[in-house]
């Protein structure tokens, strides 16, 4: 049995060679294809995108697209007001609690209308 030794110096650095995997699957095992009907498998597909292109049906419905990026857009407009209210509220509560917290009585904001 070989023990393992400490590297004393640059010199005594080694490269260890692996051997690829040639199978994804282990030989010989029920549902996985054997290493040669893999690679027949491989070699019958295109490697493009063409294999997940549909056929059209019909003429695109440009009306339908837009009005759904139109509300796809007002709904992420609307999500991002939200979002930003929600921080200005919560940025405001804990300046109002700062505020009540160090013992002051004038932390209340007076809201006066303008006429």
């Amino acid at each position: 049995m070989k023990t393992q030794r400490p590297i004393t110096s640059d010199d005594e650095h080694r490269v260890l060679k692996f051997r690829p995997r040639t199978l994804a699957h282990p030989p010989g095992r029920q549902g996985y294809p054997t290493g040669q009907a893999l690679r027949e498998e491989t070699r019958q597909e295109p490697n493009d995108l063409s294999r997940y292109e549909r056929d059209r049906d019909g003429p695109d419905d440009f009306r339908h697209r837009m009005l759904a990026n139109v509300a796809a857009f007002a709904f992420t407009v609307a999500l991002t007001a939200v979002g930003i209210w929600l921080a200005m509220s919560i940025a405001d509560m804990r300046k109002t609690q700062d505020c009540v917290l160090m013992g002051r009585r004038d932390c209340a904001r007076i809201s006066t209308p303008h006429f």
